[in-house]
């Protein structure tokens, strides 16, 4: 929390609130960020939060309202009234802010708030981007942007690109449309004032343009700006009609929501969680891939159990048993966590499935002779059991390879039949190389005990 926002401060504001002292909040709030502001709400309760919210006014109400987590945001909007959400924050937002808040309430609550906004035309706008998917472009996307037709001439666009500007606070690009609508490329501002005030549109514009279309998966239009280093990308319809923008700004947020899932994903938790979601909500979430590590667990113990006259006639044998387990378990994290970041990232350059799985055979053959040698040296300096001795480092060596290219093939598979490939880390790759590992732990020390002299 930001230093100037200690438990003196809060204290303060509360004692202010309980005596409703508007004028008196209001400066204590004065010169504060949006993320400050909504950091403090974070730390009342909702009866003070919803009255420091009422207080603010304008942009300052919206932004602090996208501020807020939205697990505590959908609660808060509960107690609001509609006419309250449509004019405290609604008709001060972009488009696609609003859309993605009103994509937070009741259905009954949205037509409430939509019928309450006075601009019919941004109530129109918003009503449009609802029915778009929120992982797609079109869900992403805003409806402000600056939109010329090919045929005006340099002084008509210029004009419009004034009038137009005032309900955008960035303009990245100027667009350039036909009479349908249709994107044709993009207009340079620079060029745009060099040029004769009697010159067209069209003979300025530039057409190598990226744009998607409405129904694009946001994971693509991250990577797309991402690898053209754009700030802003039109977004079109499938005939091609310009429908609107995202801007860096969005795509930031896709990042981040993307790489918080892959993250939960890895550690084995499924579905889109928040610390402030609820006990059951949190629970139900771990449950599944705790449940296959311990059908996982099981499956070795039952592997243990079926060797048991092995393990008895060799004690030993026991001791290296969570040395391979996890030995197996780590290698083949490793090698899909590479493979997984490198999807995500969406690189032309990734090799092919037979390239790959090549190199990830010389990593695990080199890796694995190294600690199989490792081990060697160990257990002949502290064994005098050369079976064990050779069981434990043949075992190691086939485990590492065998995990590098099983880490390496499940999530290019998976990424083939459209399965997020970070299902294939954490708990999955872990659990089946350790079962894996074990299987050919007492399977070499069987052939090693059993055919050796």
């Amino acid at each position: 929390m930001n230093e100037e926002l200690n438990m003196e401060f809060i204290l303060k504001l509360q004692d202010l609130i309980e005596a409703e002292e508007s004028a008196e909040v209001l400066k204590l709030l004065d010169g504060l960020h949006p993320t400050d502001i909504a950091e403090i709400m974070d730390k009342l309760n909702m009866d003070e939060a919803k009255f420091l919210y009422l207080q603010l006014e304008g942009e300052m109400a919206s932004d602090v309202l996208l501020e807020i987590p939205e697990n505590v945001r959908r609660r808060f909007l509960r107690v609001l009234p509609p006419e309250v959400i449509a004019h405290q924050f609604v008709e001060h937002m972009d488009s696609d802010d609003a859309a993605d808040i009103m994509g937070e309430l009741e259905e009954e609550v949205v037509e409430a708030v939509l019928s309450q906004i006075e601009d019919k035309e941004q109530a129109g706008d918003i009503a449009d981007l609802l029915e778009y998917d929120e992982d797609t472009a079109g869900g992403l996307m805003a409806k402000e942007l600056i939109a010329v037709n090919e045929n005006w001439t340099v002084q008509t666009c210029l004009k419009e690109i004034s009038a137009q500007s005032e309900e955008i606070d960035e303009i990245y690009y100027v667009y350039v449309v036909d009479d349908d609508n249709i994107l044709k490329g993009v207009l340079s501002l620079s060029k745009l004032i060099r040029k004769s005030t009697t010159s067209k549109v069209k003979d300025l514009i530039d057409v190598d343009i990226q744009s998607v279309k409405t129904d694009t998966m946001q994971e693509e239009v991250a990577q797309i700006m991402e690898r053209y280093d754009l700030v802003a990308l039109p977004v079109v319809d499938q005939i091609g009609r310009l429908k609107g923008r995202i801007t860096i700004d969005d795509v930031v947020d896709v990042i981040r929501e993307e790489a918080g899932k892959d993250y939960q994903m890895v550690s084995g938790i499924t579905g889109d969680v928040e610390s402030g979601d609820n006990v059951w909500r949190l629970t139900r979430v771990r449950i599944p891939w705790l449940l296959i590590g311990t059908v996982g667990g099981l499956t070795g113990a039952q592997v243990l159990s079926s060797h048991q006259d092995t393990l008895n006639h060799i004690p030993a044998m026991a001791f290296f048993i969570p040395l391979i387990a996890a030995t197996a378990g780590n290698v083949g994290v490793q090698s899909s966590s590479i493979v997984v970041q490198t999807l995500a990232a969406g690189s032309r350059k990734f090799d092919t499935l037979g390239k790959k799985l090549f190199k990830e055979l010389g990593v695990g053959l080199v890796t694995g002779l190294f600690f199989a040698v490792l081990i060697f040296c160990y257990n002949y300096l502290f064994s005098d059991d050369y079976k064990l001795t050779l069981t434990v480092s043949c075992t190691l060596f086939i485990v590492i390879v065998f995990a590098s290219l099983f880490g390496t093939l499940i999530p290019l598979i998976l990424h083939r039949f459209k399965v997020d490939p970070a299902v294939a880390t954490g708990p999955f790759i872990t659990t089946m190389n350790d079962v894996l590992g074990l299987l050919l732990y007492m399977g070499v020390a069987h052939f090693f005990f059993n055919f050796l002299a």
